[in-house]
């Protein structure tokens, strides 16, 4: 596009504090369309062994259905791993029956935490994240190769199978969880991706991969990077079109 039209690439556009570090105080995106439960997140999360926990959210718009509510909480309750589990509150009534209470009673609310909403970006950074299962929208995808978090990718729809095709065969930063005939990814399945990432030697590209595109992330908004030349380039030729127009 950039032979036809005066177009230049920039990002990730995330907080710089994430990345480059470069801004001290730029942080957040300062808007959160739901409260997190940050507290209750981080402490927990600060209980956690390095790498161990998978962290699985769907954004602020999927719906998923009750069965495939089912089976995602079996996968993860089957794959061993510590889980933080963001379900909006309007979702929750999809979980299984007395699958919180049964969480609480069986590991102590050591094994897996479900939260309403998370500060996202404070969790990705968070040494003891091992994967991100996740629906591919495009900030959350953003989030995790600029955090160097690999990824099981569960898309549903618009631009998210693109994004996951991405994660799985270009950039090889992840796995696709499949669906069946009936279009449901089920708890075998997420089970399989779950522990191929995280621990399986089959995994060991994927996340040496997911620490390469950290880096080049950093690098290209860093002083001197590619997306920093085309800002201070585009500005440049405003600042120049406006002294040519006075």
């Amino acid at each position: 596009m950039s032979k036809i039209y005066p177009i230049k690439t920039i990002g990730p556009t995330i907080p710089s504090m994430y990345l480059d570090k470069r801004l001290h105080d730029d942080k957040e995106y300062g808007l959160s369309i739901f409260k997190p439960m940050t507290n209750e997140c981080l402490n927990w999360l600060n209980h956690q062994p390095i790498s161990s926990v998978v962290y699985v959210s769907f954004g602020s718009l999927a719906k998923l259905e009750a069965a495939q509510m089912e089976e995602l909480a079996c996968g993860l309750r089957n794959s061993n791993k510590n889980f933080l589990w963001v379900v909006r509150s309007t979702e929750e009534s999809k979980l299984p029956k007395n699958f919180i209470e049964e969480l609480k009673l069986t590991s102590g609310n050591n094994k897996g935490l479900v939260v309403s909403w998370c500060p996202q970006l404070q969790v990705l950074e968070h040494e003891s994240i091992g994967c991100f299962l996740t629906h591919c929208g495009w900030n959350s995808t953003l989030e995790a190769i600029s955090l160097g978090v690999p990824m099981v990718a569960m898309p549903q729809r618009s631009d998210q199978p693109t994004n996951a095709k991405l994660v799985k065969d270009v950039w090889e930063i992840g796995v696709r969880a499949k669906q069946d005939e009936k279009g449901i990814v089920r708890r075998e399945v997420i089970e399989e991706c779950i522990k191929l990432v995280i621990e399986e030697d089959k995994g060991k590209l994927i996340r040496e991969n997911a620490k390469k595109w950290k880096e080049l992330a950093r690098n290209v908004v860093d002083e001197g990077g590619s997306s920093d030349k085309n800002i201070e380039e585009f500005v440049s030729k405003l600042v120049k079109c406006k002294r040519h127009k006075n």
